[in-house]
């Protein structure tokens, strides 16, 4: 029905769905029900009601039934029309979504978190890893008893039993590290990166093997295997290229800086559903099938399924941020200590710093309180790292010049943060903050060749040609 230049924008909701219609001042209500019916695919023409349930007459224009533009009306059976908003019969406007939640008394008791088990599991791992390093450095009887407790346990936290089940097997892959840690152990330090890779490849096992016993904590188990799968496939890799220790540790130390940037991307998955209309999508102009008819549908999105994805990207992110500050606090010393030849330890020691500043600055755009709080210890790791390792080469007044200067630097920053707003809610600063991590990430990838090696050697051979 075209739209005329005193026209009536009218939606009508019925059986079929709703139909918007631009009609006459003078079109009667028959017309519009008529119009309805064709463009629902309705066999009968329905009767037209008010959005409060008064029937509307057929011989009547919209005009003089009081019809103004914006209106709906409702189209139903004469015989059954439409009660007042509110009752039982009541079809008026798409349901309420709020209705079909249950309330207080109706929703089911569920369980209330353990909020220490976090923390007991982060000290469970902790003491298996120090059980393993214990292991390792013990004779052999005591070396092997202490082996198979960490087996056992590692066993027994993938069990899907008991309330806490899901804690467990979070911590379970640490007592598998730590057991192959403590079997593969060699004191040699150009052997250390393939034994952590090992250790590595034997936690994504016990990972994989808890994954697959039950779905507790599904997002740390696959951060479990993931990280474990890189560390082994790298760490085993650089060993059959002939590589360095601190090519290994250099690599790794980058990708723990990258990876709190490129992570986010990849870590919140919302479902295709949740975003696109998919059956609206599946009909296009290049399409064979049949169009439904002209309708339109208000597709809603339960709450429970926003609050699943937010919980499930929650989770994944937390895991990944533990995952990156054990690599950088892991990967940040052991690269200052095998750089011993100083090109090299000036290319260590710069790419230990440009790491730990740009996690620090990383974390600042991280919204999830644990997350960011990881970040920031992994950035503060790696400068613990850089402080103690430059810590020995200070003589004489250098260490009092250097904090006199820390002091007033971290003096410095409280007052701009303050300033600004609780650190960087101005945009200016959040700007600045945002270029000065991209140039940490830019010379760090190019501060990689020089803590690696490749600048030494390509000086050395420059000379040795001459």
């Amino acid at each position: 029905m075209g739209a005329g230049s005193g026209g009536l924008a009218l939606s009508v909701h019925g059986p079929a769905g709703v139909v918007d219609l631009v009609v006459p001042l003078g079109a009667s209500t028959a017309d519009v029900a008529g119009e309805y019916a064709r463009q629902a695919g309705l066999p009968v023409r329905p009767g037209l009601f008010t959005r409060l349930g008064a029937p509307l007459r057929a011989d009547r224009s919209l005009a003089e039934a009081g019809v103004r533009s914006g209106d709906l009306l409702v189209a139903a059976d004469p015989a059954d029309p439409p009660g007042v908003p509110g009752s039982a019969g009541s079809v008026v406007g798409p349901p309420d979504p709020r209705a079909a939640l249950p309330g207080p008394a109706a929703r089911p008791t569920v369980a209330a978190p353990v909020p220490a088990a976090g923390l007991v599991g982060c000290l469970a791992a902790a003491a298996a890893l120090l059980a393993g390093w214990s292991a390792a450095q013990a004779p052999a009887g005591p070396r092997g008893a202490a082996v198979g407790l960490l087996v056992l346990a590692a066993l027994l936290g993938v069990a899907p039993v008991g309330r806490l089940a899901g804690r467990r097997v979070v911590a379970a892959p640490a007592f598998g590290a730590a057991a192959a840690f403590a079997v593969a152990w060699d004191p040699h330090p150009a052997r250390l990166p393939t034994i952590v890779g090992v250790s590595a490849l034997a936690a994504a096992v016990v990972a994989a093997l808890g994954r697959a016993l039950g779905r507790h904590h599904e997002e740390p188990l696959r951060v479990w295997i993931a990280t474990g799968s890189v560390l082994f496939v790298w760490t085993t890799g650089a060993a059959l290229l002939g590589l360095g220790a601190q090519v290994s540790w250099a690599v790794l130390l980058l990708a723990a800086m990258l990876a709190a940037r490129l992570l986010p991307g990849y870590a919140v998955d919302v479902p295709d559903p949740l975003l696109l209309d998919l059956d609206r999508l599946a009909v296009t102009a290049w399409s064979a099938r049949e169009r439904p008819p002209a309708r339109r549908v208000r597709t809603l999105v339960p709450p429970a399924a926003v609050a699943a994805v937010a919980a499930r990207g929650a989770r994944l992110m937390t895991a990944y941020a533990v995952a990156v500050l054990a690599v950088a606090a892991l990967s940040a010393p052991l690269l200052l200590a095998s750089a011993t030849l100083p090109i090299d330890r000036i290319g260590a020691r710069l790419l230990v710093l440009l790491c730990g500043g740009g996690l620090l600055l990383a974390a600042r755009s991280y919204r999830h309180v644990a997350a960011r709080r990881m970040l920031r210890l992994a950035g503060l790791a790696c400068l613990a790292a850089l402080v103690a390792a430059l810590a020995p080469a200070a003589s004489g007044r250098t260490p009092t010049v250097v904090l006199a200067l820390a002091v007033l630097l971290a003096a410095g920053l409280v007052l701009v943060a303050v300033a600004t707003g609780r650190g960087w809610r101005s945009a200016w600063w959040a700007r600045r903050a945002e270029v000065t991590e991209a140039l940490c990430g830019a010379v760090a990838v190019a501060t990689l060749l020089v803590a690696c090696g490749v600048f030494r050697s390509i000086w050395e051979s420059i000379h040795l040609d001459v």
